[in-house]
């Protein structure tokens, strides 16, 4: 008699457990067959008809979503190998002056060095000598007795490098 108890009331477990597994499905099934046969076709609460309101994608005239934009070929084709390139490092001190942005406005010598005085736009000097970086590509090469001799090295993609000079000329007073 003792031994009957126990086995029932396990069975009586398992039952509460499955009536509790059949309505926890139900009421999970049950919302998502009312939502799929609501009828589209009444009007909404604002008196709309929610049919006008559909989104429809159309596919003429545009390009395929699922297309990559570059392709190997369109990059290639058009890259210039005459193209400068530019370097990434940072720039500082006078690498951050092109020339053309500088007033040549003393030349001196100090201890048999020759050195330059420039000035920017907003008349704030600065002192150059031979072998100091200017500009993105520039180093001054030469302090003669009336100008400052600048070279600027510039490399193209095919490794081509572009040599060009650029001089500051020392100007009198009252010159222009």
């Amino acid at each position: 008699m003792y031994n009957k108890t126990p086995k029932i009331h396990v069975r009586k477990i398992y039952n509460s457990v499955a009536v509790c597994f059949l309505l926890a499905s139900s009421i999970l099934v049950l919302p998502a067959v009312s939502m799929s046969a609501v009828d589209t076709s009444e009007p909404n609460l604002l008196g709309e008809n929610v049919n006008a309101n559909r989104f429809e994608y159309v596919l003429e005239n545009r390009a395929d979503p699922f297309v990559p934009f570059l392709s190997e070929k369109a990059a290639t084709a058009s890259v210039d190998m005459n193209e400068v390139i530019e370097s990434k490092e940072p720039l500082t001190g006078m690498q951050l002056f092109e020339p053309g942005q500088l007033t040549l406005v003393a030349l001196m010598q100090k201890g048999g060095e020759d050195i330059a005085m420039v000035e920017d736009f907003t008349g704030k000097g600065y002192v150059l000598t031979e072998g100091i970086k200017i500009g993105r590509r520039g180093v001054v090469k030469d302090i003669a007795l009336n100008r400052v001799l600048i070279e600027e090295t510039a490399e193209t993609r095919a490794g081509k490098k572009i040599i060009t000079e650029i001089v500051m000329i020392l100007k009198k007073e009252g010159e222009e």
